[in-house]
């Protein structure tokens, strides 16, 4: 049983949902997330708030022109460089299945540089670098990115980035943390 920190706000009683938060609540989990957990249900304080980035989060996670394998490599980029563990635990098993290859998760989970095949996987990875370490992306990687991932999957990207910097900043500040026996993935 891992030892995670006290979580700050738990998801509200659903026996006091007002008529919104009831509504936001089943509209998610009746998606393809199938339920309400992590910060999606501490959202639902905000009931506005919830269903909005409910909205965005269905389009990055599910509808943007990024392959599956591309939005959740920037997410563990996301994930590792927030260190949020819940994070990490929803998206390692997504990104391994949507084909990223261990090595590439393992050395983004423990910080070392990882080795790209793939011309697309190293951009995706630069560029949430760049955008993460120094809030820019510099012109040449810009143009890189631009001429392997295209403009729509750029910016697709850049929603990805922004999206998963509202879910890591929940999950940290609130401290919503993995199931008590999932293990800690981060030192």
């Amino acid at each position: 049983m891992t030892d995670w920190p006290t979580q700050r706000l738990n998801a509200p009683d659903p026996a006091t949902y007002s008529n919104r938060q009831k509504a936001v609540h089943d509209a998610i989990a009746s998606g393809p997330r199938g339920g309400v957990r992590g910060p999606l249900a501490v959202w639902l304080h905000r009931a506005e708030l919830g269903a909005k980035a409910q909205d965005l989060g269905q389009y990055c996670r599910y509808d943007s022109s990024l392959e599956p394998r591309l939005s959740e490599l920037a997410i563990l980029v996301m994930a590792r460089t927030y260190s949020a563990e819940y994070e990490w635990y929803a998206h390692k098993p997504i990104a391994l299945k949507a084909g990223l290859s261990p090595q590439i998760v393992e050395a983004i989970r423990t910080g070392s540089e990882p080795v790209f095949t793939d011309p697309e996987e190293e951009v995706v990875y630069l560029v949430a670098r760049s955008a993460l370490d120094t809030r820019q992306v510099p012109d040449d990687l810009y143009a890189r990115a631009e001429a392997v991932l295209g403009t729509d999957r750029l910016v697709d990207l850049v929603g990805v980035l922004g999206y998963y910097s509202l879910i890591s900043l929940t999950l940290n500040i609130f401290r919503v943390s993995p199931p008590s026996d999932a293990p800690k993935e981060f030192e």
